[in-house]
């Protein structure tokens, strides 16, 4: 791993593959630093011949930190009475200047969840930068869809009572994926306890967390943004996912032309290994088509 500045912000970057493949940038979502792709995603697509990038968005893992903006207003900026410290526009700024930092000029780009929205507008308002998107787990965020269930909606904003202690954060994440899993394909409680410590002891904010929900909830309403998305798009969501119902991953698909939908059914808001080659053969099939 090491560090770029993009945007005029430290970011950490970790890349896997052949340094002369076809780079494939992988944009992560709220709250998850860049360890929270599956390595077998990440290997399964360097062994496709891609070079992937990864990285630690803004405010979380080993990039900058912005604690001189202080705690958001979240009710405030839902209400539309505060402002955001920063937006999901700046952070796909972030993810531009992380390719200019690296030297290139264009690039298949995955997001998830968060890092979906950040990939919608980077492909809109970046357009050559672009060679195609995927977008998993991703909403316009029109306001006609459905919410997610109170439970998926609670468990992604909990806080542990104390930060600073180790097994309350580990068990804190735990109970997240639990509310917002696959049902089809649980994780294993000691699968869930080893990798939330690896992401528990490599870095945790939660102030930065809660400036990334600022910035998502400062960022509603894409349905005008996504219909200028004119790179090759694929959209991938789960049947089952209780933060954004499959009908966000149809409308999102619906409004940008040309893109095309893959669901699954027992598929939650998270990235179940049993299904991750089918992702990867989706993500490849889609990007090589893309040129």
């Amino acid at each position: 791993m090491g560090f770029v500045t993009a945007n005029s912000v430290s970011i950490a970057v970790d890349t896997a593959g052949p340094d002369d493949g076809m780079p494939l940038l992988l944009i992560m979502g709220l709250a998850a630093q860049l360890t929270f792709w599956p390595d077998s995603m990440v290997d399964g697509l360097a062994r496709a011949g891609f070079r992937v990038i990864r990285f630690d968005n803004r405010d979380i893992g080993h990039s900058r930190k912005f604690d001189e903006a202080g705690l958001p207003d979240l009710a405030g900026i839902a209400a539309g009475t505060a402002r955001a410290p920063y937006t999901l526009a700046d952070m796909a700024d972030d993810a531009a200047g992380v390719l200019d930092a690296l030297d290139i000029a264009r690039a298949h780009v995955v997001g998830m969840s968060m890092g979906a929205a950040i990939t919608q507008i980077l492909a809109a308002d970046h357009p050559a930068r672009c060679r195609s998107a995927t977008l998993i787990m991703g909403s316009t965020h029109a306001p006609d869809l459905p919410a997610g269930t109170p439970e998926a909606r609670a468990a992604l904003m909990a806080q542990p009572d104390d930060p600073a202690d180790r097994e309350q954060v580990i068990r804190l994440g735990m109970a997240v994926r639990r509310a917002i899993g696959s049902p089809a394909y649980p994780m294993a409680d000691d699968d869930a306890y080893e990798f939330y410590a690896r992401q528990t002891d490599r870095g945790y904010h939660p102030q930065g967390i809660l400036r990334q929900a600022a910035a998502t909830l400062a960022s509603a309403d894409r349905r005008v943004l996504v219909a200028r998305i004119a790179c090759p798009t694929l959209v991938l969501h789960g049947e089952a996912d209780p933060v954004r119902p499959v009908d966000h991953g149809r409308d999102l698909a619906a409004r940008i032309p040309g893109a095309v939908l893959r669901t699954w059914p027992g598929m939650g808001h998270d990235l179940p290994e049993e299904l991750v080659p089918e992702m990867v053969a989706a993500i490849t099939d889609h990007a090589r088509r893309a040129g």
